[in-house]
């Protein structure tokens, strides 16, 4: 669940500045931050939803997503599509609030909201992601994969572990 009071993400200072090549750095950077027993969270979400929030969007490019954008944001998003993809989301963006719930689920803990992201990420081994994106329709695999790598940038760098 989300912080009584939201944050307006868009003004946060000491966010961390991040650039995954892979998917497998990405989940790496996720255990040093679950890893890290003073982890500061200087956004809306609990580590637990944001890893679990990633996990939900890699296996609905596999499975298919429910939502899909209304079509005033989906004829906008070919301008956007390649920035996103190469340069990264911007911080600030707010889903609405029933599509909210169902994209951040709460996790048991932090070590199964981590497993959660570890078995998505697995399941990139034998499946392709080939489900249509809720705003950009369809992806293909790499786009798929630019985009979560994008996408974790933007909420692991709220994620600050002690010493970092």
């Amino acid at each position: 669940m989300n912080h009584p009071i939201a944050v307006n993400t868009k003004s946060i200072q000491g966010r961390r500045t991040l650039q995954f090549i892979s998917l497998d750095e990405m989940v790496a950077d996720a255990e040093k931050v679950a890893a890290s027993p003073d982890t500061k969270m200087l956004g809306n979400w609990p580590l637990d939803q944001l890893l679990t929030h990633l996990a939900t969007a890699i296996n609905g490019s596999i499975d298919g997503m429910s939502a899909q954008a209304p079509w005033f944001i989906r004829l906008a998003a070919p301008l956007v599509k390649g920035r996103m993809l190469n340069r990264g989301m911007r911080a600030g963006f707010k889903l609405p609030r029933e599509v909210e719930s169902a994209f951040f689920p709460a996790a048991a803990s932090k070590d199964a909201a981590l497993d959660t992201l570890r078995r998505a990420v697995a399941r990139l081994q034998n499946e392709k992601m080939t489900a249509r994106h809720p705003v950009f329709g369809g992806l293909t695999h790499e786009e798929w994969t630019k985009l979560h790598l994008r996408h974790a940038e933007l909420h692991l760098s709220f994620a600050v572990p002690g010493g970092a």
